[in-house]
């Protein structure tokens, strides 16, 4: 007896393709469909190769502008008093400020406090006293003018302020200037995916995803240190390097 049927594994050919109009039936008709056609879709896109690399780029610049914090401490017998006090010296510090060509809008004043000062009693038991009141009134000046910075900060002194905070330089196009940064983190990153995918026996294709991290500003000496001649007070700018972090994926051919 004769038997002809031509197997594919170990089903006959008439077996398996009904097997396989089965399947494609359940396929597009069975159950969910269309999430079960997507999850065919993502499963070829997660198993497709990529390749993800971060980098960074620097580019180094001058500052241009600084911030001062600076500001008056009064004290005296009662609140009134030390509060007339400080009010009046501050008064002559933001006026000197402005005849020296500072804004108005460059001077913020940042803080405002009034305490009592207190004398501790020798008596142990004894609660300490109030003996008088301190009064200070703080302002931050932005100066754009770079090479007359030590000269406001002598007249400031000058003017009556007692205390001198925080000195901060600033690039005040940094954004712009770190364009460049940006376009040296792609090349690097660039540069790298390719080596990688050398190593792998494959090409760089398209991008994928690009994200950037922010970076803050980092104050540094070197070579671009410049110093400033004032008249009381030596100031050195340094410079800045503003930075860009990418982290770019690609996928692999």
């Amino acid at each position: 007896m004769r038997h002809d049927h031509a197997t594919l594994g170990t089903f006959p050919r008439s077996r398996v393709g009904g097997l396989v109009a089965l399947v494609l039936a359940l396929a597009v008709y069975g159950g969910n469909g269309s999430s079960d056609m997507a999850i065919a879709q993502d499963s070829v896109v997660s198993a497709q190769r990529t390749v993800t690399v971060s980098a960074i780029g620097r580019v180094a610049a001058e500052p241009d502008m600084a911030h001062i914090s600076t500001g008056v401490l009064s004290e005296a017998r009662t609140a009134s008093d030390a509060l007339t006090a400080n009010t009046k010296a501050m008064r002559q510090v933001i006026d000197g400020l402005k005849s020296l060509g500072v804004g108005s809008p460059d001077i913020q004043t940042t803080a405002l406090s009034i305490e009592p000062r207190y004398e501790r009693s020798k008596d142990a038991q004894r609660p300490a006293t109030i003996v008088g009141y301190r009064v200070v009134n703080q302002v931050r000046i932005a100066v754009r003018d770079l090479d007359r910075l030590g000269d406001i900060l002598d007249q400031t002194v000058s003017l009556g302020a007692n205390q001198v905070g925080a000195l901060s330089f600033e690039v005040s196009n940094a954004e712009a200037l770190k364009d460049g940064a940006r376009e040296q983190a792609m090349a690097n990153a660039k540069r790298r995916a390719a080596l990688y995918a050398g190593a792998a026996d494959a090409k760089v294709g398209r991008v994928l995803a690009i994200s950037e991290e922010t970076q803050h500003v980092v104050p540094q000496g070197g070579l671009m240190a410049r110093s400033m001649a004032a008249e009381a007070v030596p100031i050195e700018r340094g410079s800045q390097v503003l930075e860009a972090r990418v982290t770019v994926t690609w996928a692999l051919e």
